[in-house]
């Protein structure tokens, strides 16, 4: 039997395709162009799921897998205190407002931090290629 994963950060996974993926991480590299999404904290390593970053929109790092339907975010970007504020739209056109400190164009991709602090999302690690719009706000 193979030894489980090391804990994990909770996150949510927004595909291409429209799936959303809950799961957890352990292994995510901005540098990397895959990683392994596990259905629980410490699955075996055989339980995982390998995810490329191409056919991905977005990895949410959140605070709680089953999060928090009734609360809708706000997008009042003059209380981030940090980071370049950034709009981010995707084809389908969802849109994700928040702050970064390093985004390139050229990377595979880059972190937002929400604009809202009672968001269900700590950050959100945006990829490039499946972004069609990117606004500094």
């Amino acid at each position: 039997m193979q030894p489980p994963a090391s804990k994990g950060n909770q996150v949510v996974v927004a595909c291409t395709d429209g799936q959303r993926l809950k799961g957890y991480v352990s292994n995510f590299l901005p540098t990397r162009d895959s990683f392994r999404l596990f259905p629980a904290e410490n699955s075996p390593q055989d339980q995982g799921k390998d995810l490329r970053l191409g056919n991905l929109k977005a990895i949410f790092f959140v605070k709680d897998l089953a999060g928090h339907s009734e609360h809708k975010d706000a997008y009042d970007v003059t209380k981030l205190s940090h980071g370049r504020k950034i709009e981010v739209t995707f084809a389908d056109g969802e849109k994700i407002i928040g702050a970064t400190e390093a985004y390139n164009p050229q990377k595979s991709g880059f972190f937002l931090f929400p604009a809202d602090p009672e968001s269900n999302n700590l950050r959100v690690f945006i990829v490039n290629r499946n972004a069609v719009k990117v606004v500094f706000l």
